[in-house]
């Protein structure tokens, strides 16, 4: 028997398992799977108002593997039926580089907190905008923290997209896949390892957008911009080269760069070059070894003043911050006119006063990324129990007490270290009652409303479907989503 026909045999029996057939049973009314492992949809006004719920809760929640993998095949098979595909947002970006294309920021945002919902208030404030241009992100060190791994993420956003009845090329992507400067100096070989199987892994989902950030090992002891750049950019072109043979046919993943930590100084514009030119130097290597030439970065990150999560006081109050535009304008100029890139990155901004977002697309930054709002909207929420949010404080002051630091306040080490109490909090905020829930709901839709059109992104749909035509990426059964059967031959070792 081959081995497609094996998988297929195995995917059936899977199904035929009881916790997948209560799940399947649950549904019934508004999607069902055939023998022939085709899924279809029976009601879809059903599956918006109560199945696509149950599905996604399953494939955040439930602790037998069989269903929860079923639920997000089941979300992915039914995304692809209803225009809501896995898609890359490279050729609009390239587009960008061109000027064929100008005068607004793509939001990427990090939907860290109680995702369904908060996934549900933005598609629904970009239904009603009409907004296609967007990010839905995640970083390494959030996968972590929250308990989220690629391919529950992916199924999560796609069905708070169904729910909302919102379609289009959907841009997920991994943010911060980051280096960690440490374990880097102490075993590399492993870090690195460990990166380049999370690409894999986020690929294998469908996030075909990914940020590689090496800018950690930026080494400013070291003489001349080159020097200092070196490893950052090496690597960098490394693990773009591996993204390129990972990516599906007729993806070719956005790929973002960075060329400064944030939370450092400014970054300049001789350092943007000096970071372009030997990556595009040691990509040409890494083409040759590979015999084609391959794609490469679509945007860059850049340091203009902000800190991710913010400058926190001893009273818990963020500190203003003051953007550098300037830096912002001539290193996105840099970008576009001289390596056809989409322009710069803004990173850690969801904190800055609203007066300054409408800006961002004014000067032409490419992309601006946003988490920490969304999550402070969560926890000061005043429908959000207090009781509830007492024990997640409580858990960070036990939890992570080694993260304390001499000198700060109680409102600052809960602020800087909150966000890590989501993973184990995660059914707790699905089981809050419906109305808290729809409440949260309305403040974050206002907040991404307020965003899309700031950013000047409302009534970007056409034009993202003119330059993104995501193909069709259908899964054989619920077993192809796991990686380690889609990767038992792959070689991670050149």
């Amino acid at each position: 028997m081959s081995d497609a026909l094996t998988a297929q045999s195995d995917d059936r029996a899977l199904l035929d398992r009881p916790s997948v057939r209560a799940l399947l049973d649950q549904v019934a009314n508004s999607v069902r799977v055939g023998s022939d492992l085709r899924v279809e949809i029976s009601d879809e006004a059903a599956l918006r108002e109560s199945g696509i719920e149950h599905l996604a809760r399953a494939a955040a929640l439930d602790a037998d593997e069989d269903a929860r993998d079923s639920a997000r095949w089941i979300i992915g098979e039914v995304g692809q039926q209803l225009g809501i595909r896995p898609a890359s947002i490279h050729d609009l970006y390239i587009a960008r580089g061109r000027g064929e294309i100008s005068g607004f920021t793509v939001p990427a945002m990090n939907i860290r907190a109680a995702s369904y919902d908060s996934g549900r208030a933005l598609f629904a404030a970009a239904r009603e905008l009409r907004v296609g241009a967007l990010i839905c992100e995640i970083a390494r060190s959030e996968i972590g923290y929250t308990a989220q791994r690629p391919a529950e993420y992916v199924a999560v956003l796609t069905a708070a997209a169904i729910r909302e009845g919102w379609s289009g090329p959907l841009f997920i992507q991994g943010d911060h896949f980051q280096i960690n400067a440490k374990k880097h100096a102490t075993d590399p070989t492993g870090e690195t390892r460990a990166v380049r199987d999370l690409i894999r892994e986020a690929i294998h989902a469908g996030f075909y957008n990914i940020d590689v950030d090496t800018s950690t090992l930026v080494d400013l002891a070291k003489d001349g911009l080159d020097a200092q750049q070196k490893v950052n950019y090496a690597l960098s072109a490394e693990l773009t080269a591996l993204i390129r043979r990972l990516e599906p046919e007729g993806v070719t993943v956005s790929v973002g760069g960075e060329i400064g930590e944030v939370g450092t100084e400014n970054s300049t514009a001789e350092e943007l070059r000096a970071y372009m030119d030997g990556f595009q130097r040691e990509l040409a290597r890494q083409s040759g070894k590979a015999g084609r030439e391959l794609a490469g970065l679509s945007k860059i990150s850049v340091q203009s003043g902000t800190t991710h999560g913010g400058v926190v006081l001893a009273d818990g109050s963020i500190a203003d911050v003051a953007i550098d535009f300037d830096t912002l304008r001539r290193l996105s100029t840099i970008a576009r006119e001289e390596y056809g890139l989409s322009g710069a990155v803004q990173h850690g901004a969801s904190t800055l006063p609203a007066e300054a977002f409408v800006t961002f697309a004014e000067v032409e930054t490419a992309e601006i990324h946003l988490a920490t709002g969304f999550q402070n909207l969560l926890f000061d929420h005043p429908s959000l129990p207090a009781e509830l949010c007492a024990r997640m404080y409580e858990h960070c002051r036990t939890d992570m007490a080694g993260e304390a630091k001499e000198g700060e306040t109680d409102e600052q080490f809960i602020y800087k270290t909150r966000k890590k109490s989501l993973g184990a909090f995660k059914q707790e905020l699905w089981d809050l009652p419906a109305e808290v829930r729809e409440a949260i709901r309305g403040s974050l839709q206002e907040q991404f409303s307020f965003l899309f059109r700031t950013l000047a992104v409302a009534d970007t749909q056409e034009m993202v479907r003119r330059f993104v035509a995501p193909p069709e990426t259908r899964r054989s059964g619920p077993g192809a989503l796991r990686i380690k059967a889609a990767a038992d031959d792959w070689d991670l070792s050149d």
